[in-house]
């Protein structure tokens, strides 16, 4: 019997497990064994895969913890892997700090990781108690208690409403402005148990889910972070590189399907003109018709890949 965790054949590890490895790796295939760049670098388990197939990499990450496990995981590859601290937004900047100008793919994986989930201290799961932090990148300054604490009644309502599209957002805003000055709300537990108070169990999900997913999104600006890391894509893949884009909830999906979209069609029209225009803003070819999905599988092995949707296109 092997000594191999399910894992660790798929290039996981204890502290996270990659999702749709298979699906990853054909999106680039293209017959250019050329530099990936893995602008989430997490655990490490897209990198390690990435390398086994013959690439360079280089990992980005803006969190330090990732990187230092990902740094002695994949120490073995030698010069073919290189990792850099960086928001994957200033992807630019930190291929710039290596003298790299272009490259032959983006791949970004935008889940939280399995271990900044199952790490208390993180803040980011109702299921553990710890600080009500939710930073990414620890050396930023805002966590999800300033936001909780000092956001007004109608700028909750709005990320409760637009990034955890949770239909209680102005009840659940309203009363924790109410109660915040004599309620505590420092820790996960502690905001989690005063949300199950307000609205009740209502769903299979925790009353929380969504807050909590409002709260990461607005702390980690990762709405704001995707969309700049898509556009400066564009200038930094080869003619024939691929981006490769894991999303896992439908405020993220939404944007890379349409950005996909925009670059991808080749005219656009409009009712008040008499015939299509080219498109200025043409430059990809969709590689992904619909976005690829987790099999069954996969599912049952990794319960985080449940919801996680991969997109491709290719710069032209």
């Amino acid at each position: 019997m092997s000594s191999q965790s399910p894992s660790s054949d798929y290039g996981g590890s204890d502290y996270h497990i990659p999702v749709l490895p298979q699906q990853t790796l054909e999106a680039f295939r293209t017959g250019r064994n050329g530099l990936i760049v893995d602008a989430t670098a997490g655990g490490g388990g897209h990198s390690e895969l990435l390398l086994k197939a013959g690439y360079q990499v280089i990992a980005l990450d803006r969190d330090l913890d990732a990187l230092q496990e990902t740094s002695k995981r994949l120490a073995k590859y030698g010069e073919a892997y290189r990792n850099i601290h960086s928001n994957f937004s200033d992807i630019d900047e930190a291929l710039a700090s290596q003298g790299i100008e272009k490259v032959d793919g983006i791949l970004a994986d935008f889940g939280v990781s399995s271990h900044q989930l199952d790490e208390a201290e993180r803040g980011f799961s109702f299921m553990r108690n710890g600080p009500l932090d939710m930073r990414m990148n620890q050396t930023q300054t805002m966590t999800a208690q300033d936001v909780v604490e000092e956001y007004s009644e109608s700028e909750l309502k709005r990320i409760f409403r637009e990034y955890g599209e949770e239909k209680f957002a102005s009840k659940i805003a309203r009363c924790i402005v109410q109660d915040r000055g004599e309620k505590s709300f420092a820790t996960t537990l502690e905001l989690a148990d005063f949300i199950l108070k307000i609205i009740g169990k209502r769903e299979k999900i925790h009353p929380a889910t969504r807050v909590f997913q409002a709260l990461r999104v607005e702390v980690n600006d990762e709405l704001g972070e995707i969309k700049t890391l898509m556009r400066k894509s564009l200038d930094l893949l080869n003619p024939g590189g691929r981006m490769a884009l894991i999303s896992f909830h439908s405020l993220e999906d939404r944007l890379v399907k349409r950005f996909i979209a925009q670059h991808a069609a080749e005219t656009i029209d409009r009712p008040e003109w008499p015939e299509p225009r080219p498109n200025p803003d043409y430059c990809l070819k969709a590689i992904t018709r619909k976005p690829l999905m987790a099999d069954a599988e996969e599912c049952e092995r990794n319960v985080r890949a449940r919801t996680a949707k991969l997109r491709v296109a290719e710069r032209i």
